[in-house]
């Protein structure tokens, strides 16, 4: 299945543009530290908190998972905008099913394996808004974009999308994450400008 809000092409306009963007045809790498040093081999994404089934699926397990291919703007707060970025991965919705959300949670909160932490609402990871991407442009994705899996919401400024995920906890409160409690704004869409707490 292709996931893509713009199925038919079109002219690459300002108009895909969020308020302060500018399209960028290659791919920066932002990040806040160096890149993590990530075995295959040892890999693994645990889903924990206020779930039924809390889960640790190792890279073969979760890469027998039913995935998606997704063809999506992303919007980086550095102001770059990448048009029709396509990528494949696993429906937050599958993972929902599977895990057994409770009713409770308000909040994900994504780990990495740096250590980085990005929160985010349940209704943004929620009915097709949200992947775990396990390849990008139809290939691995590369370590410094975030592979081997990173959290994919395009909707969203990009800080949101995890790269070098190792944990999905569900909570019942938001807990801001390592932007969120150092200036960053608290939600981060793109076409409201989100980017610092004042806006």
């Amino acid at each position: 299945m292709i996931i893509n809000d713009d199925f038919i092409p079109k002219r690459k306009t300002s108009s895909k543009l969020p308020p302060g963007q500018y399209e960028e045809r290659g791919f920066p790498v932002l990040s806040l530290g160096p890149t993590p040093d990530i075995d295959i081999n040892t890999w693994k994404l645990e889903v924990t908190g206020l779930v039924d089934n809390p889960i640790s699926w190792t890279w073969q397990e979760f890469n027998k998972l039913s995935k998606e291919l997704i063809i999506k703007d992303i919007h980086c707060v550095t102001k770059w905008s990448k048009f029709d970025s396509k990528w494949e991965g696993v429906p937050m919705q599958e993972i929902f099913n599977i895990v057994k959300v409770q009713p409770g949670p308000t909040h994900l909160i994504a780990h990495s394996y740096d250590g980085y932490t990005t929160n985010l609402p349940i209704e943004d990871i929620s009915n097709g808004k949200a992947w775990v991407a396990t390849a990008y442009d139809s290939d691995e994705i590369e370590a410094e974009h975030g592979g081997p899996a990173r959290l994919l919401v395009p909707h969203l400024y990009f800080w949101k999308s995890a790269k070098w995920l190792n944990k999905l906890e569900f909570v019942d409160r938001d807990q801001p994450g390592f932007w969120e409690t150092r200036g960053y704004h608290n939600y981060g869409d793109p076409w409201q400008e989100q980017r610092y707490w004042n806006d």
